[in-house]
């Protein structure tokens, strides 16, 4: 099969495209700069110049299917770049895969997508759940209303079909490259002490559960995917801090709301600031992971063969062994 990936050169796409390669697949890249070019070559992969914020620019090989995965990922900042690259790129994108032959387009959509503003915990949700497309977060907004183009686009001869992980995890994730410099510099608080069940998934399943809808799925729907097994949120960070030999003792504990105020203040003066970066604390931030939030991945399991074969123990153990 020919596949088209985006994201190729990021956190995902460096364990997706070798899988894929290994697979018997050939596989294009977009690559927007000369280091991601590199990258995508090294992982096997044909890099494809191009850049989703620029849409117009956008041309892909004869492909028999497109992963797409790259998003604008922030905790703050302005809206329109979420948007311009979230969905007005994924709607180019998906014009672009229909004139080059594919039938079937997998989105990476996101499982935050079905929180709300109110910080509603949300227990074992299934697909039926609403989304927020009008979401105070720029982030959970655009992801919402791209996956929505997609799953729209569904006809006969092209599948598309999204699915929504949570919190991403694995070697060269975001929790273990930033979470035990944040613990130690004594910049990270826990809110309600962690002590509320959340769901996750470890790279490497998301990897699986896209090989399985490579090849299995209804299409117009989306579907959860998750690790087997459940997890507090401080046992998730607890695991992370251990297999980088960190200690979380002593950690300070917020409210919730405490923590989404103390998170508009901050993005405010950011704003007046003009910094680059995200503040420390965020409500995009305070709401993707201040609250239980776990998801039922039935539908994934049932419908694309879906098992999420690798286990918290392995990926904790990789993670300790760097």
């Amino acid at each position: 099969m020919k596949i088209f990936v985006t994201g190729g050169s990021g956190f995902l796409g460096a364990r997706l495209i070798p899988t894929l390669v290994g697979d018997g697949h050939e596989v294009f890249a977009l690559a927007r700069s000369a280091s991601s070019i590199d990258t995508v070559r090294a992982l096997g992969g044909t890099p494809v110049e191009g850049d989703l914020e620029s849409p117009e620019k956008l041309s892909l090989p004869s492909v028999d299917a497109v992963i797409h995965a790259a998003a604008h990922f922030r905790f703050a900042g302005p809206r329109v770049p979420y948007f311009q690259a979230n969905v007005v790129g994924t709607e180019a994108l998906l014009a672009s895969a229909q004139k080059a032959g594919a039938n079937t387009f997998v989105y990476i959509s996101a499982a935050a997508l079905v929180m709300d503003d109110r910080g509603t915990p949300l227990r074992n949700v299934d697909e039926t759940a609403p989304t927020y497309p009008n979401s105070f977060s720029g982030y959970i907004a655009s992801k919402s209303q791209g996956e929505a183009a997609v799953l729209a686009a569904n006809r006969p001869g092209f599948r598309t079909l999204a699915l929504r992980p949570p919190g991403v995890w694995g070697p060269g994730g975001p929790f273990s490259k930033q979470l035990p410099a944040a613990v130690e510099s004594g910049q990270f608080a826990f809110i309600a002490r962690g002590e509320y069940p959340v769901s996750t998934i470890h790279v490497d399943n998301v990897v699986e559960a896209v090989q399985c809808a490579l090849e299995r799925g209804t299409g117009g729907r989306p579907y959860f995917i998750n690790d087997r097994e459940p997890v507090t949120f401080h046992e998730f960070v607890a695991g992370h801090a251990a297999a980088s030999g960190v200690s979380i003792d002593g950690l300070r504990s917020i409210p919730y709301r405490v923590a989404f105020t103390l998170g508009r203040v901050l993005e405010a003066v950011a704003t007046l600031r003009s910094d680059k970066g995200d503040p420390p604390l965020t409500r995009t931030m305070v709401r993707l992971i201040g609250r239980e939030f776990t998801t039922d991945d039935s539908a994934a399991r049932r419908e694309l063969g879906y098992v999420g074969k690798t286990t918290r123990a392995e990926g904790l153990n990789a993670l300790a062994l760097g």
